[in-house]
């Protein structure tokens, strides 16, 4: 770790952040409306969000002479070594939702390996003016190879009563449209078009066949925690918006105006059961029905005001590489951790910090992070990687996100997927 933090490039020309830099009191809330909790003020640049309002006057001052690509968000900041935040992990990381929700499904390892052969395509097919279709053709053949070789452990790790299904998906892999004999085609037709609809079939047909083979965790809770609500799995939770002013959200492909949006969130249980667990009983609640938005920098904030609370959940985060997650323990990206559920992704879906501590999550209070890679170090990583719960991500609605504006309002929150997955402790029934 050492090693590679030295390797790290610092950014030319950047002011080192004062290790005395001033800190916001408990309670304050930067621009309009914040994540109640401590915060840290490093920076502050202003907000290309249409609803964010820059703040003035004295905060102006502790801003002069900072670089403004060097922003911290500033509802949602940690206090990091004054001489880290400016590093720059080198690492993959996901930049997609549905990417990190892909690679965060605990399944047959020969699944895995036919899966990072696909995303490989994908990488490939980003490559400017010749594409490699020989490399694509390879990585193709591999992924048959296993496919076919390994067909037997492959649906062995299924569930028994969901096996029909399981046979069904992998011959589609295989054989039907979409599937690999399909990808193929097209990279011997060198039609770069055809081949991305082509591969992003096939990779949802992986994530299915995965999420057969992955029925619940795949670790033990701490004993201390089995008295907390926990999701074994994936749930989807659809949000109604509607707007506080009167106006309408306009679709950005077409279509008409509408005053009510839907915004489609799928939250992991894999990577953070305790914490996705515990939106889920609050969404059967109704704790979020509703509910007033409020705009910072980069987030979109749900401010429960109905007093319907939850629990409060340690910080919960999987790191990379591992089988479970770190409870009460925020990653060192400096040090080259990162979460298997990413932040830097627009439209994750992350829970704020408790009030007393940054050790645990808010008992109610969720976010909608929306990335932005010009407040982000070299590598694309967002300076706060690594220090809150992420859940989920928004996988139908992310062009709402950006018509938000304070005061908007969640009309309803829904659990429509995985109510099943949910596993309530007897004293924390759920309202039907």
């Amino acid at each position: 770790m050492a090693s590679r933090a030295a390797a790290a490039m610092v950014l030319a020309g950047a002011l080192p952040v004062s290790p005395g830099r001033p800190r916001v009191a408990a309670g304050a809330i930067c621009c309009d409306g914040g994540i109640r909790g401590r915060v840290s003020c490093s920076s502050h640049r202003r907000s290309d969000h249409p609803s964010c309002a820059a703040e003035e006057g004295g905060v102006a001052e502790l801003l002069k002479g900072a670089v403004a690509a060097l922003a911290v968000i500033a509802q949602i900041s940690v206090s990091l070594p004054a001489d880290a935040i400016l590093y720059s992990p080198d690492t993959n990381v996901p930049r997609t939702g549905e990417l990190a929700l892909r690679r965060a499904i605990p399944a047959n390892p020969n699944m895995k390996t036919i899966q990072e052969s696909l995303e490989d395509i994908s990488y490939l097919l980003r490559i400017p003016q010749r594409k490699p279709y020989g490399s694509m053709e390879g990585d193709v053949k591999k992924a048959m190879k296993i496919a076919m070789d390994n067909k037997d452990a492959i649906l062995a790790s299924i569930p028994v009563e969901l096996k029909e299904k399981g046979s069904k998906l992998y011959t589609s892999l295989l054989e039907e449209k979409g599937g690999l004999q399909t990808l193929l085609k097209y990279i011997k037709e060198n039609d770069p078009d055809r081949l991305s609809v082509a591969l992003a079939s096939s990779l949802d047909t992986v994530a299915e066949l995965e999420l057969l083979q992955a029925p619940g965790l795949s670790f033990l809770l701490p004993q201390q925690y089995l008295e907390y609500p926990r999701l074994a799995g994936r749930g989807v939770v659809e949000f109604s918006v509607e707007k506080g002013d009167g106006s309408t959200f306009f679709p950005t492909a077409g279509g008409e105006p509408k005053s009510v949006a839907t915004i489609q969130v799928v939250i992991d249980g894999y990577s953070a059961p305790l914490t996705a667990g515990n939106f889920a009983k609050l969404v059967l609640d109704g704790a979020y029905d509703g509910v007033k938005l409020k705009c910072a920098s980069q987030a979109i904030i749900a401010d429960n005001e109905n007093g319907k609370k939850g629990y409060t959940v340690p910080l919960e985060v999987m790191p990379a590489g591992q089988f479970e997650p770190l409870y009460r323990t925020p990653l060192s990206i400096q040090d080259g951790e990162l979460p298997v559920l990413p932040m830097s992704v627009y439209g994750a879906v992350a829970m704020a910090h408790s009030v007393d501590s940054d050790e645990y999550s808010s008992p109610t209070q969720f976010f909608f992070y929306l990335y932005d890679k010009r407040n982000s170090g070299l590598g694309g990583i967002s300076f706060d990687e690594g220090q809150f719960s992420v859940f989920g991500y928004t996988t139908d609605g992310r062009e709402v996100l950006s018509q938000i504006k304070t005061g908007d309002i969640i009309r309803s929150a829904k659990l429509v997927q995985g109510r099943e997955r949910l596993v309530l402790p007897p004293a924390a029934p759920a309202e039907s």
